[in-house]
């Protein structure tokens, strides 16, 4: 049998049933639609939450004290853990391909300037701060790079901070009262939005002693190090473990390199992309039932017309290519139409819902097509072999 043929029977006996087979299409086409979906709006979230973490360079080491890390602000509990300190910060400076570095100390106060009060967040670090985050002055200058024991009692606004409470006028200049010390606005930090829900232009920068001095403490919350991008971070930390070591007489502190953070971020949110999927994968399944449950009922229907086909001389693997083929015929349109319709409603709710992040890379699309083939070649197999092997003295006594 030519393949023009074989291609002429299989669109037939498609459009011979059409409601019959756009319900089989629909089937496939909801569970890829489904399918591309949800794995769009995980592989967004993927990417804006590593993109969330690489805004501030791809080479960050974070050292805290105690040894199991703890996010957030210090609880102010008592603990064994040795403080880190700012000879510590500065001891770690004065290493192998280190580019800066910067410690922090934060927390929560009440600024009051220009006659209104707003309470916000207070980040004690020094003039390194800038080149280790990627952020940038829009106007008068950073913190200078003043004695750390001696730092005068300058502050650098946010930009929302400085909106809120200077408007449109220029605060440079200016005093600034911070809880119960006074400082002299420098500098407005340029825009940088969010970080994983803490809004980094509602802050206020001050020398990291003058933090101490504000909040009560001996330590620091955290020493960042950035690194030369062209080193590796594992050799890196192994350097400022054995210097904290040395100062330290223990490990009393841990040290979290960037590299390893993406990379269980990355591991966490590959699992819930594919746990997404697979959820949409429950409809795939519907699907292929329904492409067994349609050629099994087109076997039965068409047993006078097979067993005329072996009758004259075709042979069964012919008749075994045309099912299938119309399997997967109906499998890879139901496909086609279900990635249509699932990368319009990706599109359709990122335009309505802007802040939730989709993206449908191009390997999500091919391989959703290759399962929807898959998928009939594999519902389709048992019916065709079923009417490959009719007899056709039987067969065409049904009719």
């Amino acid at each position: 049998m030519l393949a023009t043929d074989a291609l002429q029977l299989a669109v037939r006996a498609i459009t011979a049933q059409r409601l019959r087979s756009f319900l089989t299409l629909l089937g496939i086409a909801v569970g890829i639609a489904a399918v591309i979906l949800l794995t769009s709006i995980g592989e967004g979230i993927h990417r804006f939450v590593l993109g969330e973490f690489t805004q501030f360079g791809t080479n960050v080491i974070t050292v805290a004290p105690g040894k199991t890390k703890t996010g957030g602000a210090t609880s102010g509990l008592p603990s064994s853990a040795r403080p880190l300190s700012l000879d510590d910060s500065r001891a770690l400076t004065r290493l192998p391909h280190i580019v800066a570095v910067t410690h922090n100390v934060r927390g929560n106060a009440e600024v009051e300037g220009n006659g209104r009060l707003r309470r916000t967040l207070v980040y004690g670090v020094n003039a390194s701060f800038p080149a280790v985050f990627k952020m940038n002055v829009r106007s008068g200058q950073f913190l200078p790079p003043d004695d750390e024991a001696s730092a005068r009692a300058f502050v650098v606004l946010g930009t929302k901070v400085k909106e809120e409470l200077f408007g449109s006028d220029n605060p440079l200049g200016q005093r600034l009262r911070i809880g119960g010390l006074h400082f002299r606005i420098i500098g407005i930090m340029a825009p940088k939005g969010q970080f994983l829900g803490i809004d980094l232009d509602d802050s206020v920068f001050i020398p990291a002693v003058r933090g101490q001095e504000l909040f009560n403490r001996e330590g620091l919350d955290e020493i960042n190090v950035a690194a030369d991008e062209n080193a590796p971070s594992a050799l890196i930390a192994n350097a400022i473990k054995a210097r904290l070591i040395d100062r330290h007489g223990r490990e009393d502190f841990t040290i979290v390199t960037q590299e390893e953070m993406l990379k269980t971020l990355s591991n966490i949110l590959n699992v819930l992309t594919m746990a997404v999927g697979a959820l949409g994968g429950i409809s795939l399944l519907v699907g292929g039932v329904g492409i067994v449950t349609i050629m099994t009922i087109a076997v039965t229907e068409r047993t006078g017309e097979i067993g005329l086909l072996v009758a004259l001389g075709a042979p069964r693997r012919t008749i075994l290519a045309l099912f299938l083929g119309e399997a997967v015929a109906l499998s890879a349109l139901g496909g086609l139409f279900g990635l249509i319709l699932g990368i319009g409603l990706a599109q359709l709710i990122h335009f309505a819902l802007p802040a939730l992040p989709v993206h449908t890379p191009l390997s999500f699309v091919l391989l959703a097509e290759g399962i929807a083939i898959a998928i009939g070649l594999t519902a389709g197999v048992l019916p065709a072999r079923n009417a490959a092997r009719l007899d056709p003295v039987e067969a065409l006594r049904t009719e």
